[in-house]
């Protein structure tokens, strides 16, 4: 009776710790706040049962190959001169391990004035979080999009979207699978580890 009573008890005690883990994903999953609760419970479903990595690596099987701040700079200003020709020039464009994506800045669109001769020069500067450079091509594309936006566009209103959407028309779509990425790199880690990597592709 002891024995069952003490399985039985172990048995509570596994099922309590299992329950707070799930709450804990509930109210944790700070990237997907604001969207419909029917789609983060099937987010927290897959984190429990261990299966986003595949479904985020089926959807986005490699991570890009513009990683040097040169190579950024590159495929910014073809965005750009494809969708912005008459926006203003942008003068650095840089990956930078500064920005803390916890804090909902992927990117940053910046605005520097300065003082030549007699006349102060307002030059625009493009930041990406260094967490991107190992990321699908997609969210770059989303992440830079976003900050080309900001030079007609400085608030996050109707007309900023609806330019974000005309340069990318995924714009939404890719925005939501990238909070549902961060989420992954926030629970579980890197999704495009070399074991995790080499597994689905072997699959």
């Amino acid at each position: 009776m002891q024995a069952i009573l003490h399985r039985g008890a172990n048995y509570g005690v596994i099922l309590l710790l299992s329950i707070l883990s799930t709450t804990h994903f509930m109210t944790s999953l700070t990237y997907l706040a604001g969207y419909p609760v029917q789609l983060i419970e099937q987010i927290e479903h897959l984190l429990v049962s261990r299966k986003l990595s595949a479904v985020l690596l089926k959807k986005y099987p490699h991570p890009h190959d513009y990683r040097s701040d040169e190579a950024l700079y590159r495929f910014t200003l073809a965005l750009k001169k494809a969708n912005l020709r008459q926006s203003p020039p942008i003068s650095k464009i840089i990956y930078d391990d500064k920005i803390d994506v916890i804090y909902h800045a992927l990117g940053l669109h910046t605005q520097i004035s300065r003082v030549q001769g007699n006349k102060l020069k307002a030059k625009n500067e493009i930041r990406i979080g260094s967490v991107f450079k190992q990321a699908p091509i997609e969210f770059l594309t989303m992440i830079v999009v976003h900050e080309l936006a900001h030079l007609r566009e400085k608030q996050h209103n109707k007309a900023f979207y609806n330019l974000c959407a005309h340069m990318e028309p995924a714009y939404h779509q890719y925005e939501l699978d990238l909070r549902v990425y961060l989420t992954h790199l926030e629970h579980i880690g890197p999704l495009y580890s070399s074991q995790r990597h080499s597994q689905q592709l072997e699959s």
